[in-house]
């Protein structure tokens, strides 16, 4: 199953459940727009997150920066393209599955998912210029980072 399929059944789910319950949040309050809202910080402050989160997304940036050397030599095969992708959609699928975030971090936290998604996809289409699937990856990356509190998170240094 596909990122870009996991991610629109959960923003199905969520959207039928509000429609189903009067805009109430999904079981277990964990709420799925329909669309992500722009993302901004809390009132100035970065949002919460919790172990698994933080634990998928450090999976997803230290895969990154095992892969960007080959990608700046220009090197990078479509086997690495591909398991980066495969790599991202997997720990994607094990935030969304896990996440225990307040319902307006977990809402804020959907525009990083939609972006990381999107980047896996581009990562494994074979007819799409795949360094686009890295930048696209590096950007979610860094905005996480500017909105989410994850102690020790910096940009990803792309050697720019």
């Amino acid at each position: 199953m596909t990122t870009r399929t996991l991610t629109r059944m959960a923003c199905v789910v969520g959207a039928l459940a509000a429609f189903t319950a009067g805009g109430a949040t999904a079981a277990g309050g964990h709420h799925h727009d329909a669309s992500p809202p722009a993302l901004t910080l809390n009132a100035g402050s970065k949002w919460p997150t919790d172990a698994p989160l933080r634990e998928g997304m450090t999976h997803i940036r230290a895969r990154l920066e095992q892969t960007l050397p080959a990608v700046h030599a220009g090197q990078a095969s479509a086997a690495q393209y591909d398991g980066l992708g495969e790599a991202v959609e997997h720990e994607v699928a094990g935030i969304v599955a896990q996440c225990k975030l307040p319902p307006d971090a977990d809402a804020m936290l959907h525009g990083v998912i939609a972006e990381l998604s999107q980047a896996a996809d581009t990562l494994r289409a074979a007819h799409d210029d795949r360094r686009a699937g890295v930048i696209r990856l590096v950007t979610a990356l860094d905005a996480y980072g500017r909105h989410f509190d994850h102690p020790g998170w910096t940009p990803v240094a792309t050697g720019h």
